[in-house]
């Protein structure tokens, strides 16, 4: 599937959603007095989301795989900062809530690991590269490719599989 916009990727979703959440979760009074704990991790967590949507609009593959790597830093920050946070006795009361959002960066990050690997092993440029020739051979392609799997369906069908 192609995505047009960044709102429609899971990853970017999964991504705003813990930030939105990150929001809430550093409001609270435990994080009073902790320095900018609370500010970083905001920042950190809404960092994920606006670099994934960044690169995604910036139209070449090598660009978005250089935002992906940024995102997955921010995302590694957010992990560390939650381990540093299981480890001090004034967060004990939240560490469940803690261990969820651990969880959650975790899952984001394999998103955009396997994401990124996806891109430096294709072979496409990005929108800004799209020509009329180069959209008439994918559509081509695609027509071949269903045409392809339509047989190998009847094939499979006419086997009794």
């Amino acid at each position: 599937m192609k995505y047009k916009r960044f709102e429609e990727l899971p990853v970017w979703k999964d991504a705003a959603k813990m930030a939105a959440e990150m929001f809430r979760f550093s409001a609270q009074p435990v994080f009073r007095g902790k320095g900018d704990l609370a500010n970083q991790l905001q920042r950190a967590t809404l960092s994920i989301s606006n670099n994934i949507a960044e690169g995604f609009e910036r139209g070449t593959t090598k660009e978005l795989i250089t935002f992906l790597y940024y995102a997955r830093g921010s995302a590694g920050e957010v992990r560390s900062m939650l381990a540093v946070m299981e480890l001090m006795p004034e967060f004990e009361a939240i560490r469940p809530q803690i261990q969820i959002f651990k969880k959650s960066v975790e899952s984001i990050t394999r998103q955009i690991r396997g994401w990124a690997q996806s891109l430096q092993d294709s072979n496409i440029k990005g929108q800004r590269y799209l020509t009329e020739q180069s959209r008439a051979t994918e559509a081509q392609e695609k027509s071949q490719q269903a045409f392809l799997e339509k047989l190998e369906k009847m094939a499979r069908k006419s086997r009794g599989l």
